[in-house]
């Protein structure tokens, strides 16, 4: 397991927002900086701080997801046609563990990850265990079958905590989602402010 896993609950604190929306978030008591001088922390920031925040903000959100392969999506984004912010976050929402956690199969992305890992989903009926798996516009995304009785998934799919996003259609008697169309930046149901265009600026310094 790593450090970062172990820290999570500190995520939203060192990052100056509730990432993930939850009730139960540590920053929703204490939104000041972890450590023994956090809450003292003052001053402008400036513009490369504020582009290293906006990249660890959206790179914290997915997971577990390691700077190389943060870089390398975005590297991917960048050679592809069209918006490269539009192009990164459609990448990031593409991944298994991501349609995993939006379709509300498990409570949070770090759970949709080891779900993932522990076989438990299927990609157009075949098992696949890579978080990190493109889903393709079209494929069906399931829970398998004796999968479906886990409490985890029985009480996610009941709570229902977040919006299922327009490019996706959930099906909760199947178990089942699809990636109807490509993920649009507009559409993507962040709980705090994204700002994908201080990435770029980032990554060009």
């Amino acid at each position: 397991m790593t450090k970062r896993v172990n820290a999570k609950k500190k995520i939203s604190r060192k990052l100056g927002a509730s990432l993930w929306g939850q009730a139960k978030d540590p920053f929703n008591k204490r939104s000041s900086k972890p450590g023994q001088h956090g809450a003292s922390q003052k001053g402008r920031a400036s513009d490369y701080s504020n582009q290293l925040r906006a990249k660890q903000r959206l790179k914290f959100y997915y997971g577990n997801i390691s700077e190389r392969q943060f870089f390398n999506l975005f590297q991917l984004a960048d050679k592809s046609k069209g918006d490269i912010s539009e192009n990164f976050v459609a990448l990031l929402e593409s991944r298994l563990d991501a349609v995993v956690y939006r379709a509300n199969f498990v409570p949070t992305v770090f759970a949709a990850r080891q779900f993932v890992n522990h076989k438990h989903v299927t990609v157009n009926g075949a098992i696949v265990n890579i978080p990190s798996y493109r889903v393709k516009i079209g494929d069906v995304v399931q829970v398998r079958e004796k999968s479906r009785k886990l409490a985890i998934v029985i009480d996610s799919l009941q709570k229902m905590e977040r919006d299922v996003p327009s490019y996706m259609q959930l099906d909760k008697d199947t178990f089942s989602t699809r990636l109807t169309v490509k993920p649009a930046f507009s559409e993507v149901p962040y709980a705090v402010e994204m700002q994908p265009h201080l990435i770029t600026e980032f990554y060009s310094r």
